[in-house]
């Protein structure tokens, strides 16, 4: 079986992410950057789909996903105690609303930290792979 890849930017009308199947596996990479805000273009995606006004089942048939944060520890006050979990507010979010508007997991949420060299994301993209095979 072969696969198709499309790169499209957050920005990108998010609204149109709603056309795609359930034969379709949308990836979101969500930086978060300082004071817990997305990046300018990933704001305007993550606004869309934590709108108040859609209905619980908005993605019940429609693409699945997974979600990667990236952060910086660094940015943070304390940066003696915190980890990817404390620099990755705005892929926690997605992927929490994501969940509750029906949508369909592949593989675990994944939250990587610049502070550690980003080191998280290789065991990610492993189990991404992992479960699209097992899929």
């Amino acid at each position: 079986a072969s696969l198709k890849v499309e790169i499209r930017n957050a920005s990108e009308k998010p609204k149109k992410l709603l056309d795609l199947g359930e034969q379709t596996l949308v990836c979101f990479v969500i930086q978060t950057i300082e004071n817990n805000q997305p990046t300018e273009d990933g704001g305007s995606c993550i606004r869309f789909f934590k709108r108040k006004t859609h209905p619980q089942d908005l993605l019940e048939g429609k693409f699945s996903f997974a979600v990667l944060g990236v952060g910086d520890s660094n940015l943070l006050l304390d940066r003696q105690t915190t980890t990817a979990q404390d620099c990755n507010q705005c892929a926690q979010d997605l992927h929490s609303r994501l969940l509750a508007l029906g949508g369909k997991r592949v593989v675990e949420l994944g939250l990587a930290d610049e502070r550690t060299g980003l080191t998280e994301v290789e065991p990610w993209i492993d189990s991404f792979w992992t479960s699209l095979m097992e899929s």
